[in-house]
């Protein structure tokens, strides 16, 4: 594909760990995702934990919209009774790219087999800014943001902003 269509967007990110359990001595993925984006000099603008909620998620987002052309949420999209953070934000969203999602599980097979199944990831774009939500293990963090979110975040706003 002919990337001379992406425009030089200056990034800003903020990085949401949503946990009920942990804080910021026990977030494991949180810090992942912030230091993969600082080795690609892209940077945090933010970084919060909020609980399994769907209004601290949803506030939170908003939130983070301000400062962030881009907000990746990590943790709280499991299948358990607590995860919400995929019915948090999906409503939200103008656009979703299930591509995101499928690619993710597809990518992820490789690593943990079948059990990728389980895995929910969402990505699309709302106020011409991108969102992100990946499970919260420490190797899914690395696989979405390294592999998928990094290589193609500039490509995502530069249509998200049109």
């Amino acid at each position: 594909m002919d990337p001379s269509h992406i425009r030089d967007i200056p990034l800003a990110v903020s990085v949401i760990t949503v946990s009920t359990s942990r804080d910021t001595s026990t977030d494991r993925s949180g810090p992942v995702v912030r230091d993969l984006l600082s080795s690609a000099s892209i940077p945090v603008v933010r970084s919060r934990i909020v609980p399994d909620d769907i209004e601290e998620i949803r506030r939170e987002l908003f939130a983070s919209l301000e400062v962030a052309n881009c907000v990746i949420f990590s943790g709280g999209t499991g299948l358990t009774s607590d995860d919400c953070t995929i019915e948090a934000i999906e409503p939200l969203l103008e656009k979703t790219m299930p591509g995101f999602g499928e690619l993710f599980r597809s990518l992820s097979v490789r690593d943990i087999g079948t059990r990728a199944l389980l895995s929910r990831a969402l990505g699309g774009v709302t106020r011409g800014k991108a969102v992100f939500c990946i499970p919260g293990s420490t190797g899914a963090a690395d696989l979405a943001v390294r592999e998928l979110i990094i290589p193609q975040l500039a490509h995502v706003l530069t249509h998200a902003s049109q």
